[in-house]
Parts: C-alpha cells; structure tokens; sequence
C-alpha cells in the first residue's frame, strides 16, 4: 500500500466516524426542534390573545368609569373602540383550541363578555333617559362584578396556556437532555476508535521519517557518509533511495569545493579589510557578529575580542543604538539628514567625528538578517566648515564697521544735501541707501547664523505656553495685517502643554515664518497659526493661501541664499536657514508642504517640557 492511500484510508475512517457523530447529532437536534416548535406554535399564541383580552376589557372598563364621572362621549368612545379588539383576539383564541378545557373556558368568557355588553348598553339607555344621573354605586354592583368574573376568565385562560407551555418546556429539556448525553456517548466512542487507528497509522508512517530526521542531523553535524535504510516500496521507500543518493553527492560535493570556499572567505576578509570606511556588522538582537579593521581602530579596540559585544559597548550616544533598533523592527533604513548622521568619537586630546549610514541585510526569503553600519570619517570636512564659520564670522564684523560709516554718510546726504541735487541724482542716493542697509541686515543675518552654526550663541529655555508665542506674534503684526487687509487666525489642538524653548528665538522663527507669508501672498491673503501635540513634541505650523513652492524648491528652500526665481528679491536667502537653526538648536526639525497656487505650511517641532 502507497502512503497516500494509508492517509487516505486514515482520513477515510476518521471521516466516516466524523459522519456518524453528525447524523446522530442532527437527529436529536429535528427531535428537539419539534419540541420547542410545539411550544411556540400550541401556546404562545393563546397567550399573546389572552393577554390582549385583559388589555382591552381594563380599556373599556376605563371607558364606562368615564361614563359615570360625566365624561360620556369619551368614555362611549373608548368602550367601542376597544370593543371590536377584545372581540378580534377573542375570536383567534377560539381558532387556536388545542388544549383539553381551553373550549369551555372561551365559552364562559364569551358569555360573560355578552352580559358585560348588555350591561354597558343598559348604561346608555339609563343615561339617554330621563332617570337620575348614574352613580359609582351601581357600577359596584351592577358592572364590575361581571368584569372581574370576564377579566379572570381571560387570566385562567393565559395560566391554562402557559402551564402547558411550562410542560411542553419540560419535556424539551428531557430531549435536550437525552441528546446531550446520547451525543457525548457516540462521539466519545467514535473518538477513542479514531484515536486508536490514528495512533497506528501515525506510528506506520512517522517510523521512516524518524529515519530521515536522524540522518539529516548527522548531514548537518558534517557525517556526509550516512545512509537510510529501505524498508518499504511506497513513497517513503523511494524518497530514501534519493535522499541516499543525494548524501552521496553531498559528501562528494564536500570534497571537493571546502578549499574553493576557504578562498572565497579569504578573500571577502582581504576586501572588507582594505576598505578604508569602518563597518560593523550587527544581527537582529543587535549583538555584533563583524568588524572590520578600519572600525576596530576608529573605536580604539584592535585586539579587543567581539564575540559578547553589544552596540551599547560601541557608542555612548544612546541614538545610534536606537536608530539601528528601529530599522530591525521596520526593516527599512532610515532616512535622516546629513546634519543627524554624525556622531563624534573622543579620540585622545581631540574628538573625531564620523558621517554613519545604517544598511538592513535581506535573506533570500526578504527576511531580515542582519545590519550594517558604515562609518565615514568626516573629521577634516568639520574642520573645515569650521574654519569657514570662523571666516564668515570674522569678515562680517570688519564689513559691519564701514559699512555702518557709509550708511550714515548716506543717510546725512539724504537728509541735508538731496535738496540740491538733481532727479537722477537723487535716485542714484536713495538706492545706495537702501542698498546699504540691505547689505547691513545681510550682514548681520550671516553673524546669527554663523553664531547657532558654531554653537556659540547662548540659549535660554523654559517652559513656554504656546498660546503666550502666539499671542506675542498675532500683537506684533497686528498693524501690518491691517494694512495688507490681512487676517491672521490661530488654531489649537485641544490643550497644549508647555513646551522648552527660548521664547525670544521661537517667537523670531515664527515672526520670520509669517514675515514670508505676507510678502508673497499680497493683499486680503490668510495666515493661519496651528499647533497640535504628536507624541513628545508639539508641532508648530504657519499656513498660507498664496502662491505656493514649486516641487524643486521645497527641499532646498532650507539652504543658505536660496530663494524661488521669479519672485519679488526681497530678503537675504538666509531667514528659512537661520529658522532651521534654531529649531534644531532646540532638538527640533522643521519642513514645508505645498502646492503650486494652493499655499504652504511651514511646520516646525518643539520638545514638551518635562
């Protein structure tokens, strides 16, 4: 016998043992069927039309005690209202006779019911006649006592019903019961066979492959010489002649390719070791399984073993580590800017500073296997961009003493001697005037950048609420937006909390920020302030309805001297550098979206204070 046709058979008796649990089940599932429907379908209306009956006969009842309080139109009314509806549900219980008694009963209500009728019809006659005015007197006596007797009567009525609906519930639980039992009983026994042949069957099949599980982990331990025996001639038989056969050619294979993979391994070492950039290699616990030399003397460890190290043991800056944990649980590499990427290593008397860059490792099957961190030394880049900031600095001090001579040599000429001048030469003055001071705010825009550039300007943070920021800026520009028929609106996410910041510098990032937004919008434009709470920062947004950036802009817009062509030249190109300056001076970052004839929103970020 093959192995499909042993699982076959295996299947085949649980299956058949399966189909005769369910028959047996179905079958006291129809028994308990017909009995809950007999409930339902023998009483349940009878005491729906009982019920019914009490509620129209207290109906007309209320009826005829209006008729004696005086109130006889309504209480007329009501009786015969309520008098076909009685009648209606009395005539569905006669339809619905199924219980020994229930017919007398229904005839003595009937008859009690006609006398009730006679009674109130009495009333009429006594009422549209010259006699006395009725009392509640005669309604004791007269009506009420047949009312209780017809009002009981529907009552026995519902207790006959539901009495034998308690019974027939009675007797759907001793089913329910028997079937429970009966059920448990075939499908217990059913199970113990299935069981039994299962047990069997499984223990045929799973010897072989006990077999082949105890060759295979000799295979891998490296015993390449093992061998399977053949026991059967089903498929388990043929799977280990070929699986013989393939240890064969797998010790053969062995053989001959071991010094072709010691070359190979060498030779990846040689290449890893002449690269001149430092990688470390990390498995997904972030233990590290591979460095090579370029990265053992950046980390000063060069005869230091590396099997128990751990990232933490590599840098004391917590966000390296944090950065190459986040990329093991998404499994893509972050994208972060140049500026983020740069950690700084102390080396002797001085600190070398490397550019890092973080790589996930794929498998075959797109599962993550590992990280790479390269690191690139950037030392000398730093020192220059150091010496730069300390010669831009430098220049624009010695620029700022005549240029402030020439501007107030310009200004005195404005104010004494322009009289005497001609047209043209009147022109030529007021531009070198404004020339002047657009040089002088150029230069003094360089300072503060090369001062946050180098660290040098000082900070001073507190906890700031935001609606105090906004405020601030909404009383600064409050006369500009009068002038340009502007609005300027704030927007707050629900309660804010206070954030840490140097008040006066946010409040010039903001300042700046809407600065911007006027200029390019024009007349009856729309700035919005907004700012909402993202997990531990808040974001701060200035939003616009002008023109909007192009696409190509948007990531430079940022940069020292970048400003969009084709719009009116009116600042130095470095107020956006200076804001994103600021704010990461704060621990933040800051960026735009927007659409081309549908406004921008500049947003920035801010720590909550703690």
């Amino acid at each position: 016998m093959t192995l499909k046709k042993k699982i076959l058979t295996g299947y085949g008796v649980s299956l058949v043992l399966m189909g005769l649990v369910i028959a047996w089940a179905v079958t006291n599932l129809v028994s308990l069927g017909r009995a809950t429907d007999a409930i339902l379908s023998e009483n349940y209306r009878s005491i729906i039309a009982a019920e019914n009956m009490v509620d129209a006969l207290e109906r007309q009842d209320s009826g005829i005690l209006l008729l004696f309080l005086g109130d006889a139109s309504n209480g007329i009314a009501q009786f015969r209202e309520n008098e076909g509806e009685f009648l209606s549900w009395l005539s569905r219980a006669r339809d619905n006779i199924t219980i020994p008694g229930e017919a007398k009963l229904l005839e003595s209500i009937d008859a009690g019911y006609t006398t009730y009728r006679h009674r109130f019809s009495a009333l009429t006659d006594w009422r549209d006649s010259a006699k006395p005015p009725l009392r509640l007197a005669h309604y004791k006596e007269t009506i009420y006592p047949i009312f209780a007797k017809v009002r009981e009567g529907c009552i026995n009525l519902r207790n006959l019903n539901e009495e034998t609906m308690y019974a027939a519930s009675v007797r759907a639980g001793n089913v329910a019961r028997r079937a429970f039992w009966s059920t448990i009983l075939v499908a217990g026994a059913a199970l113990i066979m299935a069981l039994i042949f299962s047990l069997f069957l499984a223990e045929r099949i799973v010897r072989p492959i006990r077999r082949f599980m105890e060759a295979s982990k000799k295979i891998s331990s490296g015993d390449y010489a093992v061998q399977v025996p053949v026991e059967t001639g089903d498929e388990l038989g043929h799977l280990a002649d070929e699986f013989n056969r393939m240890a064969t050619q797998i010790c053969r294979y062995n053989e001959m390719n071991i010094e072709q993979i010691i070359s190979e391994k060498n030779k990846g070492e040689a290449i890893l070791a002449s690269i001149e950039d430092g990688l470390v290699v990390f498995d997904t616990k972030l233990k590290v399984t591979g460095i090579n030399p370029a990265a053992r003397r950046m980390m000063g460890m060069e005869l230091r073993e590396i099997a128990s190290l751990q990232c933490a043991d590599f840098f004391a800056d917590p966000n390296v580590c944090n950065l190459i944990r986040r990329t093991v649980e998404t499994g893509t590499q972050p994208s972060l800017p140049d500026e983020q990427r740069i950690i700084t290593i102390p080396a002797g008397e001085q600190s070398r500073h490397y550019l890092f860059s973080v790589t996930a490792i794929h498998g075959r099957d797109k599962k993550l296997s590992g990280i790479v961190l390269l690191l690139r030394d950037v030392t000398r880049l730093k020192e220059v961009e150091r010496l730069k900031n300390e010669f831009v600095m430098a220049a624009s001090h010695e620029l700022r003493t005549p240029l402030t001579s020439l501007g107030m040599s310009v200004d005195l000429l404005l104010e004494h001697a322009a009289q005497g001048l001609a047209e043209k030469d009147r022109e030529l003055l007021q531009a070198a005037h404004e020339e002047v001071h657009r040089m002088k705010a150029l230069i003094n825009d360089l300072l503060d950048l090369s001062k946050i550039e180098s660290g040098r300007i000082e900070m001073e943070f507190e906890k700031v609420p935001v609606p105090t920021l906004f405020n601030h800026v909404q009383a600064v520009f409050k006369n500009q937006m009068d002038m340009k028929a502007a609005s300027l609106t704030t927007e707050l996410a629900g309660y804010l909390p206070r954030v840490r910041a140097d008040a006066n510098k946010i409040t010039w990032v903001l300042t700046n920020l809407i600065s911007n937004a006027l200029r390019y919008s024009g007349r009856d434009c729309h700035i919005a302030l907004m700012a909402q709470q993202i997990g531990p920062n808040i974001h701060l947004s200035v939003r616009d309805n002008g023109p909007g950036i192009p696409p190509e802009y948007q990531s430079r817009i940022f940069q020292k001297f970048v400003q969009v062509k084709g719009r009116e030249a009116g600042g130095t190109g470095l107020g956006l550098a200076i804001c994103k300056e600021i704010v990461r001076a704060h621990g933040g970052a800051i960026w735009v979206e927007s659409s081309p004839a549908q406004g921008s929103t500049f947003t920035f970020t801010l720590p909550v204070a703690r």
